[in-house]
């Protein structure tokens, strides 16, 4: 098996109010940071999904353009499904801080040919960071041309279907998954990992 990275960054961080790729965290971009724990893995191709070329594009990673109109992260991970060469994508979102390698490494671990991996916490799906297969490209395709663009069908749809399987993550681990959607969220993760506005 192998396996693709993207960095989700095509959100219009409206809550945020800024770009939320630029916030700083350990006296990085969040951007750098995220790309930083997708290129630990060693990824075969390491793509950004955005709405636009961002300036801070990194040298190694390739753009996919999310499609119009703006369909949320089903669109970007769907053209970059469309675009990957291997057997897997891992799907990273811009706003989970606390994100570990050592974390994703082990939802990549779990994958299995043609299968990719979901994590499940609480008793709900967690689409995102999650592994994805290549066979979930006409899948999400179909969504795209509907009406329904939630994460969560897509992969419900996916678990039917068995292309994913659901990956039981440890409580102690919850705080990898929270997304930082406003600046309170991030004051919060402040406290607690020394982020920091720029």
């Amino acid at each position: 098996m192998t396996l693709a990275a993207v960095l989700l960054a095509g959100g219009e961080s409206r809550r945020m109010g800024r770009d939320k790729a630029t916030l700083v965290r350990d006296s990085f971009p969040l951007w750098e940071h995220q790309i930083a724990l997708l290129r630990q893995l060693s990824p075969t191709a390491l793509f950004v999904s955005a709405r636009q070329a961002p300036a801070w594009l990194p040298a190694d990673a390739l753009f996919i353009a999310d499609p119009p109109p703006a369909r949320g992260p089903l669109g970007g991970i769907a053209a970059t499904l469309s675009a990957i060469s291997t057997t897997h994508l891992l799907a990273l979102p811009i706003d989970t801080p606390a994100m570990t390698t050592a974390h994703l490494s082990t939802l990549w671990h779990s994958a299995a040919p043609g299968c990719g991996v979901l994590p499940w916490l609480a008793d709900q799906a967690e689409p995102l960071p999650a592994i994805y297969p290549a066979e979930a490209s006409p899948i999400a395709e179909q969504m795209l041309a509907g009406a329904d663009f939630s994460l969560n069908t897509f992969t419900r749809a996916l678990l039917a279907a068995g292309r994913m399987k659901r990956q039981i993550i440890n409580p102690r681990d919850a705080k990898l998954y929270l997304n930082c959607n406003s600046p309170s969220d991030w004051q919060h993760h402040a406290a607690d990992s020394e982020c920091t506005h720029d």
